[in-house]
């Protein structure tokens, strides 16, 4: 005796299968897309002021210049940085127009936050100072982005063959999720909130903060000194 078989079923049963079918397809087609993103997400989130103009850094044993007593000098109670570069046989105002060049290029550049400018512009004492807003990423990936927001101010007082360049007013912006904080440099990255007492280790939280900012503060004294030293 053959086995009644209802239409309607039948075509409930290939409907569900088509929708099932329809459904797979489109997840396939959404992790193959994720897939090839990958590589873009990747190069698209990136620490920017380091791979501009970025010189290739020498392997360094640990972190020796992070711990380094006074790494992060406070002059009367400011967080400032201080560096006079020589420039023998320039005027000061070719260094004027050197540095207030680069000054208007590092506006410019891509990790910069909108408020970046440069503030004071005085040709005739050969002095300049500006503001920056820019980003300083901590880590980067596929599925991570953990940045902050960084301000300071650069200085500049040119004189005949040196330039007297100071980094000061200092702070960050930090989110992490929903959360918002800020910090000073002065109460968040000195030797007194970032580095134990024998100073043989930095802490956990802040340690990323010094290390970012030393780097940043390296990479700008240095190519400061470059550009007023090299040779044509």
């Amino acid at each position: 005796m053959k086995k009644y078989v209802n239409p309607c079923e039948v075509i409930r049963f290939y409907s569900y299968f088509c929708t099932q079918n329809k459904i797979m397809n489109m997840m396939r087609k959404f992790f193959l897309a994720i897939l090839m993103a990958l590589p873009l997400m990747a190069a698209a989130q990136d620490n920017t002021w380091e791979r501009i103009e970025q010189e290739p850094e020498e392997v360094q044993a640990a972190t020796s210049k992070y711990l380094v007593k006074d790494a992060v000098p406070v002059v009367d109670g400011m967080v400032c940085w201080t560096k006079t570069i020589s420039a023998p046989g320039k005027s000061a105002q070719q260094i004027y127009d050197i540095l207030h060049k680069q000054l208007e290029k590092m506006i410019k550049e891509p990790n910069q936050i909108e408020g970046s400018a440069i503030i004071v512009d005085d040709t005739e004492k050969h002095e300049m100072g500006a503001v920056f807003h820019e980003w300083l990423v901590f880590k980067s990936g596929a599925f991570v982005l953990d940045q902050t927001k960084f301000n300071f101010v650069i200085e500049v007082k040119c004189s005949d063959e040196k330039a007297d360049v100071a980094i000061s007013r200092i702070t960050y912006d930090y989110e992490v999720g929903r959360k918002k904080d800020h910090y000073t440099a002065e109460k968040w990255i000195t030797d007194e909130y970032a580095v134990n007492k024998k100073h043989t280790k930095l802490y956990p939280i802040s340690a990323k903060f010094r290390r970012k900012t030393i780097d940043r503060k390296d990479f700008i004294f240095n190519k400061f000194d470059t550009l007023l030293n090299e040779k044509k």
